[in-house]
């Protein structure tokens, strides 16, 4: 019997990552899309440290705006992974920037 690994750290945020979204989406009874006030509780709750870190208040407006391709006033896991990417690139880009001040 072959034995069961278990997930890798990848696996796990790969895993995490969907959870969220699910619980945020779910909340509304469509848990195939956020809708802005989900978006809005998402971004409180899970990237609270991004969200008070802005000094404009209208800056989640305008990234919701920015992230719904479909133009409906949601947004999809596809849309919500865009959001995911774009901060995964902002930190690495950052990580880079202070170790190459390092050296």
């Amino acid at each position: 019997m072959a034995k069961i690994s278990s997930p890798t750290e990848t696996e796990r945020c790969i895993e995490s990552l969907t959870a969220v979204f699910q619980k945020h989406a779910g909340r509304d009874g469509n848990n195939s899309k956020l809708s802005k006030a989900k978006f809005l509780i998402l971004m409180n709750t899970e990237l609270g440290a991004f969200t008070k870190n802005q000094k404009d208040p209208g800056v989640l407006d305008r990234l919701m705006k920015k992230l719904d391709l479909e133009s409906d006033g949601q947004l999809d896991f596809q849309e919500f992974l865009n959001l995911i990417g774009g901060l995964a690139i902002a930190c690495h880009d950052s990580f880079i920037k202070s170790t190459s001040s390092q050296k």
